[in-house]
């Protein structure tokens, strides 16, 4: 299996990340891809990508959008929905497109997204998300999209930009006219462990309405716990059991969904 998103730079493994690993690979996942969400990451991301089983994205994710900045906060801004924007991400932006010309061992821009539930930072999500658009059209290369209850902008904007790598719709939890968008635009929907709650039955329903070809796996470990790990760190472990879940509702054999999902990620990522 590969796990097509994964924040495995993240400090929730410092303590472990090699045993982390083992516990992947022993259950059945071979390659991982991780992105990266705000420019001081990027150096862990990129050491991450020494080892053979992992490939990475750089991008600028909205939740951080007051840590991409060439200053720092004001007094008490932190985190998402807070503070006042100034030159945020202009030198960020320029450091990805430096990286990018340099021929950086990157497969992908992003995370990079909208996540409309942080009203008061949208209109500078939406520059910063566009620059990120314009740099994976320039260099031909797939974007890792986090989008959030902004599914239907979002894929206008894709649309009219026809970007020629298309991209990666991560933990996606629309309807199924909503994953069929995407999926007409040339996009491959990231399904993680929300499938795993008998509650998501708009979710389930697009998981079964969706073509082979059209959907990878993910866990967005530390994020995104599966049903029964609530408030526990999730992990790349836990790939088969999102797999199996997958294969339930769609009528297939978890050999088959594992089968699929992994050439779908190598041929978005190009590998």
């Amino acid at each position: 299996m590969f796990d097509a998103h994964c924040h495995l730079d993240f400090p929730d493994f410092d303590a472990d990340r090699r045993a982390m690993l083992q516990r992947a690979l022993e259950a059945g996942v071979r390659r991982f891809m991780v992105p990266g969400t705000t420019r001081a990451r990027w150096p862990g991301v990129m050491s991450l990508a020494e080892r053979e089983d992992i490939v990475v994205s750089l991008g600028l994710h909205p939740y951080f959008i007051y840590e991409h900045r060439t200053q720092a906060p004001r007094a008490g801004a932190s985190g998402a929905g807070c503070g006042d924007a100034d030159e945020s991400a202009l030198d960020d932006l320029q450091a990805l497109e430096r990286a990018l010309s340099q021929g950086a061992r990157v497969v992908g821009i992003g995370e990079c997204g909208i996540d409309a539930r942080f009203e008061a930072t949208l209109s500078r999500q939406w520059e910063v998300f566009e620059a990120q658009l314009q740099l994976a059209k320039h260099f031909r290369l797939p974007v890792v999209v986090h989008c959030v209850h902004a599914e239907d902008a979002v894929a206008k904007r894709l649309r009219q930009l026809a970007l020629p790598a298309g991209g990666l719709i991560h933990a996606f939890g629309g309807s199924p006219q909503q994953a069929q968008r995407f999926v007409d635009l040339g996009y491959t929907l990231g399904i993680g462990g929300s499938v795993t709650y008998s509650r998501a039955r708009r979710l389930h329903r697009s998981v079964a309405s969706l073509p082979d070809d059209a959907f990878v796996l993910e866990t967005d470990s530390p994020d995104m716990p599966l049903c029964g790990h609530q408030g526990r760190r999730n992990e790349p472990y836990h790939l088969g059991t999102i797999c199996e879940h997958i294969a339930l509702l769609r009528d297939q054999s978890r050999e088959e969904v594992a089968a699929a999902t992994t050439q779908n990620a190598c041929r978005l990522f190009g590998l």
